[in-house]
């Protein structure tokens, strides 16, 4: 089973589609909120050189991750479903 990481925010509606997506394909995942100030989401950008979120990391994707939305739950349901 791969291991995927999605950073999000709980109140975020594309962040809520994405981990819908998981629960529906029954994945585990490794879930990091991040601060609603984009300043302040220095560890998503360090990985990934933006601040915007949902972020999935999963090594089955290219570049080993993905950051809209639609290309998230694309995948996960090529990948997993």
């Amino acid at each position: 089973m791969p291991e995927l990481e999605l950073y999000d925010r709980e109140d975020c509606p594309y962040s809520k589609r994405v981990r819908d997506t998981l629960d529906e394909l029954g994945l585990e995942y490794d879930e990091t909120l991040v601060p609603n100030a984009h300043k302040n989401r220095t560890e998503v950008e360090e990985l990934t050189d933006q601040t915007g979120v949902p972020v999935l990391f999963d090594s089955n994707a290219d570049g080993g991750f993905l950051a809209d939305t639609d290309e998230i739950v694309s995948h996960l349901e090529r990948q997993y479903a």
